[in-house]
């Protein structure tokens, strides 16, 4: 891990990020508090999130196919761009007393078009920073870099907030892009890989998919992260705003703690992942599982700040801890020139899937109360989630190594 932090690459890439993603939870905060002053249905804060997922549903392919094609490093600049445009008409709209949920809604698709080529980009880029013994280090302190931001941009967003308004929040995040865009200007290009890796980049998305389907580790993966989208994420992402200020009675200040309080446990989380052998992964993924679903267990039933505080915090570590270390094992198989398409399609089972979950979930909040949906997510959650991980545990398909490249060996296929 320190080896990483010396002066390079990686770390001017980590500063550029510790800012960049402070920026983003605070919007991340403020947005959602912005949008439970305008609304208290469920449903109108899940229509934002699908606002944003369709786009990314429908284009992440596209972004991995363009991440492996092209320079990262350019693609990233031109997103960060975006965003801060799109923070900054934001911020104007909240300024100048004209904002609607409709506004936040067509931000959110923009956004949501800038993450479909980001996110694909992004994740194929870190590995490309290190040696290949490093990604899983790497990953590991990426993480941690993302969850460490939760605990400081939701504590500035709910100070901003409560001293200054929302649009505040909105303006520093736009800020904060500058520093990600300085350095992923110094980082240099990626280094030419084989005459047979430079034409495997050039191929098309469905390499990437046909690379995924005959990866059965890498199924389990997407099956793991897609349970947690559905039944965990949008109570998270989108709900947790009305959460607290419909049933806890509380306001923005406490939000942003709470929200705090969720990126220490996924800071700790991530953190942990650098003590996880390769042969525990399975059983420490499954002990997460259960984690999770006992913490959102309690808040369904929980009526003070300090009990939702504490499962927030268990449940954080426990989803930062399993979506770590799926993204290590998914980077680690995957072959340089399919890294990003590969990227694209692991991302699917969360961006994808988000839109519809967000939706699903906040329209069964809104019928059956938002309680009883928290309870009966966790156990579904609980349930599916052991028995995807034991199957692949049975299996034993993660011991087969790091992926190797295509003319070497096609796994068997799983339907």
């Amino acid at each position: 891990m320190l080896a990483l932090l010396r002066p390079g690459p990686f770390r001017r890439y980590i500063i550029g990020s510790v800012i960049s993603d402070t920026g983003t939870w605070m919007q991340v905060m403020a947005q959602g508090w912005l949008m439970s002053t305008l609304t208290n249905k469920a449903i109108l804060l899940g229509m934002v999130n699908f606002a944003a997922g369709i786009p990314t549903l429908a284009l992440t392919m596209l972004g991995g196919s363009v991440a492996d094609k092209y320079d990262k490093r350019k693609i990233l600049i031109w997103t960060q761009f975006a965003q801060t445009a799109l923070a900054l008409i934001l911020g104007i709209l909240v300024y100048t007393g004209q904002i609607h949920v409709w506004h936040v809604v067509v931000v959110a698709a923009f956004l949501g078009i800038c993450i479909a080529f980001e996110m694909p980009a992004i994740n194929a880029l870190v590995p490309e920073l290190v040696k290949r013994d490093e990604i899983a280090t790497a990953i590991a302190l990426d993480r941690s870099v993302f969850h460490g931001s939760r605990l400081v941009g939701p504590s500035l967003a709910g100070i901003f907030v409560a001293w200054w308004g929302a649009a505040s929040a909105f303006f520093a995040n736009a800020g904060s892009f500058f520093a990600l865009v300085i350095a992923l200007i110094s980082l240099p290009p990626r280094t030419l890989g084989t005459a047979e890796e430079e034409e495997q980049r050039r191929s098309g998305f469905k390499e990437g998919l046909r690379y995924v389907r005959n990866d059965r580790t890498i199924l389990s993966m997407i099956g793991l992260i897609a349970l947690t989208t559905i039944f965990v994420f949008p109570f998270l992402s989108v709900m947790l705003p009305l959460y607290v200020r419909n049933i806890l009675k509380l306001g923005p200040e406490r939000l942003g703690l709470l929200m705090a309080v969720s990126g220490t446990g996924a800071l700790f989380g991530a953190l942990g992942l650098l003590s996880v052998a390769r042969d525990h992964r399975f059983r420490f993924m499954t002990s997460a599982v259960v984690l999770v679903a006992l913490a959102l267990l309690c808040m369904s039933q929980s009526n003070s700040f300090l009990l939702t505080a504490v499962s927030m915090g268990i449940l954080a570590v426990g989803l930062s801890a399993n979506f770590g270390l799926a993204n290590t094992i998914v980077q680690e198989r995957a072959p340089a020139a399919l890294r990003g398409r590969v990227s694209a399609v692991f991302g699917l089972s969360f961006f994808g899937l988000m839109p519809i979950a967000g939706l699903l979930t906040t329209g069964l909040s809104d019928l059956i109360g938002m309680r009883t949906a928290l309870g009966i997510s966790a156990v579904l959650f609980g349930i599916f989630a052991v028995l995807i991980l034991n199957v692949a545990g049975r299996t034993g398909c993660e011991k087969t190594g790091a992926a190797v490249p295509k003319t070497e060996a096609q796994p068997a296929a799983v339907a």
